[in-house]
Protein backbone atom coordinates (compact mmCIF):
# COMPACT_ATOMS: atom_id res chain seq x y z
CA UNK A 1 0.00 0.00 0.00
CA UNK A 2 1.15 3.08 -1.00
CA UNK A 3 0.02 6.50 0.72
CA UNK A 4 0.64 9.89 -1.37
CA UNK A 5 -0.28 13.74 0.59
CA UNK A 6 -0.39 16.33 -0.94
CA UNK A 7 -0.10 20.00 0.79
CA UNK A 8 -1.68 22.56 -0.89
CA UNK A 9 -4.11 20.65 -2.59
CA UNK A 10 -6.60 22.84 -3.90
CA UNK A 11 -4.21 25.41 -5.17
CA UNK A 12 -3.13 25.85 -8.78
CA UNK A 13 -0.50 23.29 -8.66
CA UNK A 14 -2.29 21.30 -6.14
CA UNK A 15 -5.17 20.20 -8.30
CA UNK A 16 -3.87 19.26 -11.48
CA UNK A 17 -0.78 17.91 -9.60
CA UNK A 18 -3.24 15.34 -7.35
CA UNK A 19 -5.38 14.94 -10.67
CA UNK A 20 -2.52 13.14 -11.91
CA UNK A 21 -1.62 11.04 -8.63
CA UNK A 22 -4.80 10.03 -8.28
CA UNK A 23 -4.55 8.44 -12.24
CA UNK A 24 -1.17 6.44 -11.29
CA UNK A 25 -1.53 2.70 -10.65
CA UNK A 26 0.97 2.81 -7.94
CA UNK A 27 -0.81 5.01 -5.55
CA UNK A 28 -3.05 3.07 -3.24
CA UNK A 29 -4.07 6.40 -1.31
CA UNK A 30 -4.09 9.85 -2.28
CA UNK A 31 -4.28 12.29 0.96
CA UNK A 32 -5.65 15.77 0.20
CA UNK A 33 -4.62 18.69 2.45
CA UNK A 34 -5.10 22.33 2.22
CA UNK A 35 -6.40 25.37 4.72
CA UNK A 36 -9.12 26.13 2.04
CA UNK A 37 -11.91 24.13 -0.64
CA UNK A 38 -10.04 21.21 -0.42
CA UNK A 39 -12.87 19.46 0.51
CA UNK A 40 -14.35 19.75 -3.25
CA UNK A 41 -11.40 18.97 -4.94
CA UNK A 42 -11.04 15.39 -3.19
CA UNK A 43 -15.03 14.59 -3.57
CA UNK A 44 -14.49 15.55 -7.27
CA UNK A 45 -11.61 13.31 -7.82
CA UNK A 46 -13.05 10.82 -5.88
CA UNK A 47 -15.27 10.65 -8.39
CA UNK A 48 -12.71 8.74 -11.11
CA UNK A 49 -12.76 5.31 -11.24
CA UNK A 50 -9.22 4.77 -10.93
CA UNK A 51 -8.22 2.52 -7.93
CA UNK A 52 -6.73 4.81 -5.56
CA UNK A 53 -8.48 5.89 -2.67
CA UNK A 54 -9.28 9.71 -1.88
CA UNK A 55 -9.41 11.35 1.20
CA UNK A 56 -9.65 15.27 2.14
CA UNK A 57 -8.36 16.86 4.99
CA UNK A 58 -9.12 20.90 6.36
CA UNK A 59 -8.38 22.68 9.25
CA UNK A 60 -11.38 23.71 11.29
CA UNK A 61 -9.53 26.55 12.83
CA UNK A 62 -6.19 28.38 12.98
CA UNK A 63 -4.72 26.47 15.66
CA UNK A 64 -6.24 22.88 14.54
CA UNK A 65 -3.05 20.04 13.80
CA UNK A 66 -5.00 17.48 13.54
CA UNK A 67 -5.97 17.69 10.11
CA UNK A 68 -2.53 18.15 8.93
CA UNK A 69 -1.19 15.07 11.14
CA UNK A 70 -4.21 12.97 9.89
CA UNK A 71 -3.51 13.57 6.44
CA UNK A 72 0.47 12.80 6.82
CA UNK A 73 0.17 9.58 9.35
CA UNK A 74 1.36 6.63 7.21
CA UNK A 75 2.41 8.71 4.24
CA UNK A 76 4.69 6.95 1.96
CA UNK A 77 5.43 10.55 -0.37
CA UNK A 78 4.61 14.00 0.44
CA UNK A 79 4.74 16.50 -1.91
CA UNK A 80 4.35 20.12 -1.12
CA UNK A 81 2.94 22.98 -3.77
CA UNK A 82 1.56 24.65 -0.67
CA UNK A 83 2.38 28.43 -0.88
CA UNK A 84 1.23 32.16 -2.78
CA UNK A 85 1.88 31.66 -6.54
CA UNK A 86 4.23 34.68 -8.08
CA UNK A 87 2.44 37.86 -9.48
CA UNK A 88 3.56 40.10 -12.24
CA UNK A 89 7.56 41.63 -11.25
CA UNK A 90 7.67 38.97 -8.41
CA UNK A 91 11.15 37.00 -8.19
CA UNK A 92 10.92 33.66 -6.63
CA UNK A 93 12.87 35.74 -3.82
CA UNK A 94 9.96 38.07 -3.06
CA UNK A 95 8.20 35.31 -2.36
CA UNK A 96 10.31 34.37 0.52
CA UNK A 97 8.59 36.06 3.79
CA UNK A 98 5.45 34.09 2.75
CA UNK A 99 6.11 30.61 1.76
CA UNK A 100 8.99 30.63 4.57
CA UNK A 101 6.44 30.09 7.82
CA UNK A 102 3.70 28.17 5.25
CA UNK A 103 7.12 25.30 4.69
CA UNK A 104 8.31 25.63 7.73
CA UNK A 105 5.06 24.37 9.31
CA UNK A 106 4.29 21.67 7.21
CA UNK A 107 7.82 20.54 7.33
CA UNK A 108 7.15 20.17 11.12
CA UNK A 109 3.99 18.49 10.72
CA UNK A 110 5.58 15.69 8.84
CA UNK A 111 8.78 15.35 11.53
CA UNK A 112 5.52 14.91 13.90
CA UNK A 113 3.38 12.44 11.88
CA UNK A 114 5.33 10.93 8.52
CA UNK A 115 9.38 11.25 9.74
CA UNK A 116 10.32 8.25 7.01
CA UNK A 117 8.10 9.64 4.38
CA UNK A 118 10.05 11.06 0.68
CA UNK A 119 9.88 14.62 0.40
CA UNK A 120 9.18 16.35 -2.73
CA UNK A 121 9.21 19.83 -2.40
CA UNK A 122 7.49 22.69 -4.80
CA UNK A 123 6.52 25.23 -2.49
CA UNK A 124 9.01 28.46 -3.86
CA UNK A 125 11.79 29.73 -3.67
CA UNK A 126 13.38 26.14 -3.43
CA UNK A 127 16.95 27.35 -3.35
CA UNK A 128 15.63 28.28 0.55
CA UNK A 129 12.69 26.31 1.26
CA UNK A 130 14.68 22.92 0.85
CA UNK A 131 16.92 24.18 3.55
CA UNK A 132 14.17 24.97 5.59
CA UNK A 133 12.71 21.92 5.74
CA UNK A 134 16.24 20.31 6.35
CA UNK A 135 16.71 22.46 9.50
CA UNK A 136 13.51 21.28 10.92
CA UNK A 137 13.60 17.71 10.04
CA UNK A 138 16.90 18.22 11.65
CA UNK A 139 15.70 19.70 14.79
CA UNK A 140 13.42 17.20 15.03
CA UNK A 141 16.42 14.60 14.89
CA UNK A 142 14.18 12.97 12.29
CA UNK A 143 16.08 14.35 8.78
CA UNK A 144 16.87 11.47 6.12
CA UNK A 145 18.81 13.04 3.16
CA UNK A 146 18.02 10.58 0.92
CA UNK A 147 14.81 11.31 1.08
CA UNK A 148 14.56 14.95 0.56
CA UNK A 149 14.29 16.36 -3.04
CA UNK A 150 13.57 19.83 -4.36
CA UNK A 151 11.43 19.50 -7.59
CA UNK A 152 13.49 21.48 -10.03
CA UNK A 153 12.15 19.28 -12.71
CA UNK A 154 10.22 21.65 -14.55
CA UNK A 155 13.48 23.56 -15.62
CA UNK A 156 14.56 20.38 -17.54
CA UNK A 157 11.03 20.19 -19.11
CA UNK A 158 11.78 23.70 -19.84
CA UNK A 159 15.03 22.65 -22.01
CA UNK A 160 13.56 20.06 -23.39
CA UNK A 161 10.86 21.53 -25.13
CA UNK A 162 12.72 25.03 -25.91
CA UNK A 163 15.58 23.17 -27.72
CA UNK A 164 12.93 21.00 -29.40
CA UNK A 165 11.22 24.01 -31.16
CA UNK A 166 13.93 25.05 -32.49
CA UNK A 167 14.51 22.19 -34.65
CA UNK A 168 10.93 21.28 -34.96
CA UNK A 169 10.91 19.17 -38.06
CA UNK A 170 13.37 17.30 -36.69
CA UNK A 171 12.75 16.71 -33.70
CA UNK A 172 9.86 16.14 -30.71
CA UNK A 173 10.43 17.15 -26.74
CA UNK A 174 10.37 13.39 -25.62
CA UNK A 175 13.71 13.43 -27.85
CA UNK A 176 15.97 14.81 -25.16
CA UNK A 177 16.36 14.35 -21.62
CA UNK A 178 18.57 17.70 -20.76
CA UNK A 179 20.40 17.14 -17.43
CA UNK A 180 20.14 20.63 -15.74
CA UNK A 181 22.06 21.56 -12.16
CA UNK A 182 22.24 24.73 -9.94
CA UNK A 183 19.16 26.02 -8.67
CA UNK A 184 15.56 26.69 -9.68
CA UNK A 185 15.04 30.24 -9.79
CA UNK A 186 17.28 32.36 -12.92
CA UNK A 187 20.71 32.36 -13.37
CA UNK A 188 20.65 29.43 -10.94
CA UNK A 189 19.72 27.00 -13.26
CA UNK A 190 22.28 25.91 -15.59
CA UNK A 191 21.29 23.31 -18.94
CA UNK A 192 23.82 21.28 -19.85
CA UNK A 193 22.89 21.51 -23.73
CA UNK A 194 26.74 20.59 -24.28
CA UNK A 195 25.70 16.97 -22.97
CA UNK A 196 24.25 13.97 -24.62
CA UNK A 197 22.14 13.72 -27.47
CA UNK A 198 21.58 17.88 -27.40
CA UNK A 199 25.47 18.47 -27.92
CA UNK A 200 24.76 18.29 -31.88
CA UNK A 201 22.29 20.75 -32.38
CA UNK A 202 23.12 23.36 -29.92
CA UNK A 203 26.52 23.20 -31.47
CA UNK A 204 24.56 24.44 -34.80
CA UNK A 205 23.41 27.53 -33.00
CA UNK A 206 24.80 31.07 -33.10
CA UNK A 207 26.36 32.47 -29.82
CA UNK A 208 23.44 34.77 -29.90
CA UNK A 209 20.78 31.77 -30.13
CA UNK A 210 22.76 29.51 -27.50
CA UNK A 211 22.45 32.91 -24.96
CA UNK A 212 18.93 33.33 -26.00
CA UNK A 213 17.86 29.92 -25.25
CA UNK A 214 19.84 29.59 -21.86
CA UNK A 215 17.70 32.90 -20.97
CA UNK A 216 14.62 31.34 -22.17
CA UNK A 217 15.51 28.21 -19.97
CA UNK A 218 16.25 30.28 -16.68
CA UNK A 219 13.29 33.00 -17.16
CA UNK A 220 10.54 30.45 -18.13
CA UNK A 221 8.34 31.03 -15.32
CA UNK A 222 8.34 34.74 -16.99
CA UNK A 223 6.38 34.07 -20.28
CA UNK A 224 3.90 32.33 -18.22
CA UNK A 225 3.30 35.61 -15.52
CA UNK A 226 3.00 37.67 -18.16
CA UNK A 227 0.69 35.49 -20.60
CA UNK A 228 -1.61 34.80 -17.48
CA UNK A 229 -1.51 38.58 -16.96
CA UNK A 230 -1.35 38.89 -13.15
CA UNK A 231 -3.79 35.83 -12.68
CA UNK A 232 -0.76 33.39 -11.91
CA UNK A 233 2.26 31.76 -12.44
CA UNK A 234 3.38 28.57 -13.92
CA UNK A 235 0.62 25.46 -12.49
CA UNK A 236 -0.15 23.18 -15.13
CA UNK A 237 3.39 22.96 -16.31
CA UNK A 238 4.38 23.04 -12.49
CA UNK A 239 2.31 20.06 -11.62
CA UNK A 240 3.39 18.29 -14.71
CA UNK A 241 7.14 18.43 -13.50
CA UNK A 242 6.34 17.59 -9.67
CA UNK A 243 4.45 14.94 -11.08
CA UNK A 244 7.26 12.99 -12.78
CA UNK A 245 9.67 13.51 -10.49
CA UNK A 246 7.28 11.64 -8.29
CA UNK A 247 6.42 8.98 -10.88
CA UNK A 248 10.13 8.52 -11.22
CA UNK A 249 10.31 7.76 -7.25
CA UNK A 250 7.16 5.39 -6.97
CA UNK A 251 8.64 3.48 -10.01
CA UNK A 252 11.99 3.62 -7.95
CA UNK A 253 10.35 1.51 -5.44
CA UNK A 254 10.22 -1.47 -7.76
CA UNK A 255 12.83 -0.59 -9.89
CA UNK A 256 16.50 -0.23 -10.08
CA UNK A 257 18.33 2.58 -12.10
CA UNK A 258 16.40 5.30 -12.05
CA UNK A 259 17.87 8.72 -12.65
CA UNK A 260 16.44 12.03 -12.22
CA UNK A 261 17.73 15.58 -11.71
CA UNK A 262 16.48 17.18 -8.04
CA UNK A 263 17.84 19.46 -5.74
CA UNK A 264 19.07 17.89 -2.72
CA UNK A 265 21.45 18.37 0.17
CA UNK A 266 24.75 16.92 -0.40
CA UNK A 267 25.02 15.18 2.62
CA UNK A 268 28.53 13.19 2.51
CA UNK A 269 26.06 9.72 3.45
CA UNK A 270 25.29 10.01 -0.10
CA UNK A 271 27.83 8.30 -2.25
CA UNK A 272 29.16 11.22 -4.69
CA UNK A 273 28.05 13.58 -2.68
CA UNK A 274 31.60 14.27 -1.19
CA UNK A 275 33.03 14.99 -4.37
CA UNK A 276 30.30 16.97 -5.82
CA UNK A 277 30.35 19.44 -3.25
CA UNK A 278 34.18 19.51 -3.76
CA UNK A 279 33.42 20.97 -7.24
CA UNK A 280 30.74 23.15 -5.89
CA UNK A 281 32.87 24.98 -3.26
CA UNK A 282 31.54 23.56 -0.88
CA UNK A 283 27.33 24.19 -1.16
CA UNK A 284 25.45 22.10 0.63
CA UNK A 285 22.60 22.32 -1.55
CA UNK A 286 22.56 21.64 -5.86
CA UNK A 287 20.82 19.85 -8.16
CA UNK A 288 22.53 16.93 -9.90
CA UNK A 289 21.15 13.97 -11.69
CA UNK A 290 20.55 11.43 -8.53
CA UNK A 291 19.80 7.63 -9.16
CA UNK A 292 16.86 6.38 -6.82
CA UNK A 293 16.46 3.36 -5.13
CA UNK A 294 13.83 1.55 -2.39
CA UNK A 295 15.55 3.57 -0.08
CA UNK A 296 15.67 7.38 -1.87
CA UNK A 297 18.85 8.82 -3.35
CA UNK A 298 21.29 6.63 -3.82
CA UNK A 299 24.28 8.45 -5.70
CA UNK A 300 25.37 11.63 -6.82
CA UNK A 301 25.92 11.39 -10.60
CA UNK A 302 28.55 13.98 -10.18
CA UNK A 303 30.62 13.47 -13.04
CA UNK A 304 28.52 16.04 -15.49
CA UNK A 305 30.57 18.72 -13.37
CA UNK A 306 33.83 17.44 -14.96
CA UNK A 307 32.25 17.09 -18.37
CA UNK A 308 30.69 20.51 -19.23
CA UNK A 309 31.73 23.29 -21.58
CA UNK A 310 33.83 26.08 -20.98
CA UNK A 311 30.60 28.47 -21.11
CA UNK A 312 28.97 26.11 -18.96
CA UNK A 313 31.50 26.47 -16.08
CA UNK A 314 30.75 30.35 -16.33
CA UNK A 315 27.33 29.93 -15.83
CA UNK A 316 28.03 27.67 -13.24
CA UNK A 317 30.11 30.39 -11.35
CA UNK A 318 27.40 32.72 -11.08
CA UNK A 319 24.73 29.69 -10.18
CA UNK A 320 27.34 28.94 -7.27
CA UNK A 321 27.22 32.73 -6.27
CA UNK A 322 23.75 33.42 -6.15
CA UNK A 323 22.86 30.09 -4.75
CA UNK A 324 25.40 30.63 -1.66
CA UNK A 325 23.10 33.53 -0.55
CA UNK A 326 19.58 31.61 -1.16
CA UNK A 327 20.81 28.29 0.64
CA UNK A 328 21.72 30.58 3.65
CA UNK A 329 18.82 32.52 3.60
CA UNK A 330 16.99 29.26 3.91
CA UNK A 331 18.81 27.93 6.76
CA UNK A 332 18.61 30.96 8.91
CA UNK A 333 15.19 31.80 8.89
CA UNK A 334 15.24 28.25 10.81
CA UNK A 335 18.13 28.52 13.07
CA UNK A 336 17.48 32.29 14.02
Amino acid sequence: MVKVTVCGAAGGIGQPLSLLLKLNQNVDELSLFDVVNVPGVGADLSHICSDSKTESFVPSSKEDKSALANSLKGSDLVIIPAGVPRKPGMTRDDLFNINASIVRDLAQGIAENAPKAFVLIISNPVNSTVPIVAETLKKNGVFNPQKLFGVTTLDIVRANTFISQLYAKETKPSDFNINVIGGHSGETIVPLYSLGNSKSYYEKLSQDDQKALIHRVQFGGDEVVQAKNGAGSATLSMAYAGYRLAESILKSFKESSVVECTFLNLDESIKGAKEAKQLINGLDFFSLPVKLGVNGIEEVHYQVLQQISDDEKKLLQVAIDQLTKNIEKGVAFIKN
